[in-house]
């Protein structure tokens, strides 16, 4: 039996509103300062700036991350993550058979030029 998902939106009243967009990984480095261990990562978004973003991402080595493209949420406001501060972010999904909260990231396929939008 299928599970329920949440109720039907509009697309312009939802992910019409979003702006996610490709961005490369330039830098990472282990965060302990935050609750739990995380990753910040300062990442290209191209014409749209770098941005520096904290997350879960901590089953992948680093040197696996540097240079990793992702999709990040350009339209979210800060998030603040403890004494540290998230200004963009990444999507993933859960790690297979890792605790609550860890991630891998949600990526495009191919080479994906910087910047473009998501849609």
């Amino acid at each position: 039996m299928a599970r329920e998902t949440k109720p039907v939106v509009a697309f312009e009243d939802s992910f019409d509103k979003l702006d996610i967009r490709v961005g490369r990984i330039t830098a990472v480095q282990p965060e302990n300062r935050t609750h739990k261990p995380t990753y910040k990562m300062t990442i290209d978004f191209g014409k749209f700036g770098q941005r520096v973003s904290y997350g879960r991402f901590t089953q992948h080595p680093p040197e696996e991350v540097k240079g990793r493209l992702v999709l990040g949420v350009l339209n979210f406001g800060p998030r603040q993550m403890g004494p540290v501060t998230s200004e963009v972010l990444v999507l993933g999904v859960q790690y297979p058979r890792a605790e609550s909260g860890e991630a891998t990231f949600v990526s495009p396929a191919v080479d994906a030029k910087v910047g473009s939008k998501l849609f």
